[in-house]
């Protein structure tokens, strides 16, 4: 080979590197970089080192043997981002189209070997039209084995997903099993079959875009978690999501510099209403709490009465996971619910302390949702934040009413701190509901009924509808001015950065999938 190599053109050797000017300026007409400049981008400036550059196929069959072009369609290696150690690999749709034959698989499967080994992130830049036809059985074997990696490796490593073109078939599960998938918008698609597949067995009509592509995935499924502009967009977004996390499992978020100065928030006390069933925006509570512009949100558009993502209080990392009033009440629904228990499970298996904002008024009702099962998803929520051993502080800033306050966790499912504001109503459910059951008789019998309804309702607003009973009982740890929010949740995490829990012995748990 190296023989061959000597003797071609740098034309020609270019080409066979896969590099051909060609396929540059196609991928560039595209609006797309190519394989080589993604890297680029990603790392660190001159910190890439590459593996498996002059790895060639082995097909014989339909005219293979005569395409022989080096790395075989991958790109792999390693590099740092921020001076951290990271391990990459770059679909280049250049060469077959991206496509994975069993040297393109084992080029992938050796980088995430070494990421496990030596406990650093994965990233994987996709862009691939599927399985090489022309080796059959073998492109398939390729990719259950790097779907086995990512299971061994979930959880051990953070592994990310950048669809940056087509990602079709059984390519989609590899992302799916990753802990986090960004796609960019108007260049990827990611579905198990085709528009013209779907056309043919259902008699629908729907083109790529619509059926897989990035907005879809945002809005609809679930499927991403980020969307991206552009391919340098979607480097950005990595390297800022990446900025959150550790190395391993075995590591902790790094901390930056921080000097504690004045932190009481006033506008705090004003965000939320003193009408009970008028919105207000969590994120406005967000951003009073956490580092200036820290805030780094997943599933933006995705399940909406669910806010959850990543910043920063007092210069640590910290998973946020709230309720969302502007968006059906802030109500837990089937969406909601898988929403914050998979983000909940990635804090807890990368030593990401979890802040929990609770104005919840209770599980969406409906047989939509109960046909859809509303009951297992909300029990995923329930488990992962049962078995979470990361510090955990809930801080409830209106409604925490019935099951939904028992799920959002509360004290009696291992949260160690909880606070409420003096606005917090912690009951069974809202005083009218409550009144009309409690007082039913009553209020029946009474000459006007509406008169005594309203007063009732007062009073069981009086007796229930604040957060002091349950302070009583030891199910609030303290009732706080919402303006020094800021300092005690800081105050508070820095207590349990040292906390230690352990599960019972056990192979796994089974949570309700």
């Amino acid at each position: 080979m190296e023989d061959k190599l000597k003797k071609l053109s740098d034309k020609e050797a270019d080409a066979r590197l896969g590099g051909g000017q060609d396929r540059i300026d196609k991928q560039h007409q595209k609006g797309k970089l190519t394989a080589r400049e993604r890297v680029h981008f990603l790392l660190d400036e001159g910190s890439f080192e590459e593996i498996g550059m002059l790895v060639t196929h082995r097909s014989t069959d339909f005219g293979m043997e005569d395409q022989i072009i080096l790395g075989d369609g991958v790109i792999t290696g390693y590099g740092t981002i921020s001076e951290r150690l990271v391990y990459v690999f770059a679909q280049d749709f250049t060469v077959f189209g991206g496509s994975l034959s069993e040297t393109h698989a084992e080029k992938i499967c050796k980088i995430m070997d070494l990421a496990m080994k030596n406990g650093a992130p994965v990233i994987g830049l996709n862009d691939s039209g599927g399985a090489r036809i022309q080796e059959g059985v073998k492109s398939l074997g390729g990719y259950a084995d790097i779907f086995y990696r990512n299971v061994m490796a979930s959880g051990v490593v953070p592994q990310i997903s950048a669809i940056m073109g087509p990602c079709a078939g059984g390519a989609v599960y590899s992302p799916a099993m990753t802990d986090f998938t960004i796609m960019v918008e108007h260049s990827s698609y990611m579905f198990v079959t085709g528009p013209n597949v779907v056309k043919t067995v259902t008699n629908e009509t729907v083109t790529a875009e619509e059926l897989g592509g990035a907005n879809t995935h945002a809005t609809k499924s679930g499927v991403t978690h980020f969307t991206a502009a552009n391919d340098m967009d979607c480097i950005q977004k990595i390297k800022q999501l990446l900025s959150y996390l550790p190395q391993n499992c075995e590591d902790k978020p790094a901390k930056l510099p921080f000097e504690p100065g004045d932190e009481s928030r006033l506008k705090l006390r004003d965000i939320v209403p003193a009408i009970a069933n008028q919105p207000y925006d969590m994120r406005e509570v967000i951003s009073g709490i956490v580092d200036a512009n820290s805030f780094f949100e997943v599933h933006q558009s995705f399940a909406e009465n669910m806010v959850v993502g990543f910043a920063r209080l007092g210069g640590r990392s910290i998973g946020i996971v709230g309720n969302q009033p502007i968006s059906l009440a802030g109500v837990l629904d089937v969406d909601s619910s898988r929403k914050g228990a998979r983000f909940v499970r990635f804090c807890d298996s990368f030593n990401i302390p979890l802040l929990v904002l609770v104005d919840v008024p209770g599980f969406l009702p409906g047989t939509d949702q109960e046909w859809n099962g509303i009951i297992v998803n909300g029990a995923k929520l329930l488990y992962a934040f049962s078995e979470a051993t990361v510090p955990r502080i809930t801080l409830i800033t209106r409604k925490a009413y019935g099951g939904a306050y028992d799920v959002m966790n509360s004290k009696h499912i291992g949260a160690d701190i909880n606070f409420a504001w003096p606005s917090a109503e912690i009951a069974v459910m809202g005083a009218k509901g409550a009144s009309e059951i409690i007082f039913r008789k009553e209020i029946k019998a009474a000459e006007d009924p509406a008169k005594m309804l309203a007063q009732k309702e007062q009073e069981y607003q009086e007796k229930f509808a604040h957060p002091y009973r349950a302070t009583a009982r030891g199910f609030i740890d303290e009732v706080i001015d919402p303006k020094n929010s800021r300092s005690k949740l800081i105050k508070a995490f820095a207590m349990l950065e040292n906390k230690v829990a352990h599960l019972p012995h056990k192979k796994h748990g089974n949570i309700p999938l």
